[in-house]
């Protein structure tokens, strides 16, 4: 393989449609946005669900039923990666120690921990859960993972 061999995907590079350079181009003259209105116009047009002034139909619909939106939990997440990089060899790690080091900031239910980097050092985590190859990489460094109390 040489760089002058290399090429793009066969459809991965689609020419740019030119508009205004002619009426035989057949992008000419109006630019594929048919005559005046407010959708011809440059920077127009209008919001998602606007319908010309009419009470948009996700208004007009009544609202009913629970939705458990404003009473959800909402997960603090750290990869293991990080709290390698971070703490030192038989370190506790809990939600205040994340919150020092700056891994974990604004409003959270729990400290959630993934899987995603590497771990070498033995660390103790009292966390509410953590993912299956979060939880196998720190039991393989020599750490734990422990609940709150």
């Amino acid at each position: 393989m040489n760089l002058h061999t290399l090429s793009p995907n066969p459809g991965a590079k689609k020419s740019v449609k030119r508009l205004g350079c002619g009426e035989s181009s057949g992008h000419g003259k109006t630019s594929c946005k048919g005559n005046k209105g407010q959708k011809a116009r440059s920077g127009s047009g209008t919001r998602v669900g606007f319908e010309g002034g009419q009470m948009p139909l996700h208004r007009r619909l009544p609202k009913r039923g629970f939705n458990n939106y404003d009473f959800r939990d909402v997960p603090g997440v750290v990869n293991v990666g990080d709290l390698d990089a971070v703490f030192e060899t038989g370190a506790i790690v809990d939600e205040a120690a994340l919150r020092n080091s700056g891994l974990l900031n604004g409003r959270c239910d729990y400290v959630k921990v993934l899987g995603t980097g590497e771990v070498t050092k033995a660390l103790t985590l009292v966390v509410k859960t953590a993912s299956a190859s979060a939880r196998e990489k720190i039991e393989k460094a020599g750490g734990s993972i422990q609940s709150p109390a």
